[in-house]
């Protein structure tokens, strides 16, 4: 037996004899101070994320390819990093083959530790897709997968992130029900606010300290 089958046996056996309680909470204690009028959920949602320096824009499910290839090249930035296993993934690399461009693009596609310093060092943007939205806090939701790993939102410099305008919730609670977490919660689960930024050293606001400096949400409206 293993230390965490021994652990979990051990917690499971803590149970033995007991009777669960209820969980009888006041949805509305979590729920009611941060419900909105649907129409005010994308703004409030952009109107967080840009007062924390990040940056967002709303496009289309056909359009979005241009407008990433525009922030690319307003960065100069001539490499990014995809999953070509997802239909967004997909759609770009099409995109590209129809439009041709010079931008390379880069496939996680082998172990971390194949390839940690290119990686870390040598990979200066990336694009992945959301979960969802939550507007009460102006937050991304995102849930890793093996074709979209965590380190794609969380290294590179520059993260560009597609949300669709349907999947925008008043709040966590709703969001989690509405996707029934319940029914199989995910290894990790990441909810990104705005571009990675620390006051640690002598309280002067860094940005890109332990992930990416800049942030940009590409909400398709017509999702």
């Amino acid at each position: 037996m293993s230390a965490k089958e021994r652990i979990l046996a051990k917690l499971r056996g803590s149970l033995e004899g007991t009777t669960p309680l209820a969980d009888d909470y006041e949805e509305a204690l979590v729920t009611a101070p941060w419900s909105y009028a649907p129409e005010q959920r994308i703004a409030r949602l952009r109107e967080l994320l840009e007062a924390v320096h990040g940056e967002t824009l709303l496009t289309t499910a056909a359009e979005w390819p241009a407008r990433v290839l525009e922030a690319l090249a307003a960065r100069g930035v001539d490499e990014l990093l995809i999953s070509p296993d997802t239909a967004h993934g997909q759609q770009f690399a099409g995109y590209l083959a129809l439009h041709g461009s010079a931008l390379r693009l880069k496939a996680y596609d082998r172990p971390v530790e194949a390839w940690k310093e290119e990686l870390f060092f040598h990979t200066p943007a990336s694009l992945t897709g959301t979960l969802g939205g939550i507007a009460a806090t102006g937050s991304l939701v995102l849930w890793p997968t093996p074709q979209e790993p965590r380190l794609m939102s969380l290294v590179p410099p520059f993260h560009i992130a597609l949300l669709k305008a349907s999947e925008v919730c008043d709040n966590f609670h709703e969001l989690m029900h509405k996707q029934k977490w319940a029914a199989g919660l995910p290894t990790n689960a990441l909810l990104v606010s705005g571009p990675s930024k620390t006051a640690d050293i002598q309280q002067t606001l860094a940005y890109g300290a332990h992930g990416p400096k800049e942030l940009l949400v590409l909400i398709l409206a017509d999702a």
